[in-house]
């Protein structure tokens, strides 16, 4: 069931600010503890596919590890985070920056901002017996070709173990849940028309790649400023 999460997550929990360079890049304070939000499912969008710009938004892009849950757990020790896991994927959270921007002075929750259609590309589920050690990855991020994003998973803030210790002692992680551990410095808007790629990477071998087509949406909602 794992393997088919594109079809069978219940959640995507996305862990922010869990690599202070990308804290500092967006003035934001380095968390003491983890945190997260939520996404839909119904973000997904595949290699090969398109990522829509809603009307009026400002789109960024953070490239991430995601880690499939291979085994529904509550309150799961740290030492015990492992046995959760069924594999990895490659992800990037798409976020409405303006859209974010306007409702944290509100103090107003960011779904909207992280939630549209075509906000989570992710790749194909990568085995866990693949990957040596999750904290010592590459990812990347290229738009037309140009680096924009360049890190190393060894600068995350909070471990997976620590991560999965913390979702799961506030709500149950479901098996074909997805987790996304952060994003490196560099994140930065997209625009339609540009060619967005993306990477994940165990020394010189490549695990994942995502190619996906910036476009405007047509229709739906639009952000008309605070």
């Amino acid at each position: 069931m794992a393997q088919r999460f594109h079809s069978t997550a219940r959640k995507i929990v996305a862990i922010g600010r869990n690599y202070a360079e990308h804290a500092k890049e967006l003035k934001n304070a380095v968390p003491t503890e983890p945190f997260f939000f939520l996404k839909p499912t119904s973000s997904f969008v595949y290699n090969g596919g398109k990522v829509e710009i809603p009307r009026g938004t400002v789109v960024h892009h953070e490239v991430e590890l995601g880690v499939v849950i291979g085994k529904t757990g509550r309150d799961i020790a740290e030492g015990d985070a492992e046995a959760h896991v069924a594999g990895y994927a490659l992800a990037i959270d798409m976020t409405a920056r303006n859209v974010q921007d306007a409702v944290k002075k509100k103090g107003l929750p960011w779904s909207a901002a992280k939630g549209f259609d075509t906000f989570t590309p992710v790749s194909d589920f990568i085995p866990k017996d693949i990957i040596k050690d999750p904290h010592q990855l590459g990812l990347w991020l290229k738009l037309n070709d140009a680096y924009r994003q360049k890190g190393v998973t060894s600068d995350m803030l909070f471990r997976i173990p620590r991560l999965i210790q913390h979702v799961s002692s506030i709500m149950r992680l479901e098996e074909g849940d997805l987790l996304l551990t952060g994003t490196p410095s560099g994140v930065g808007p997209i625009h339609a028309g540009q060619k967005l790629t993306a990477g994940l990477t165990q020394g010189a071998d490549e695990l994942a790649r995502l190619e996906l087509e910036i476009i405007e949406r047509v229709g739906g909602y639009e952000f008309k400023g605070e």
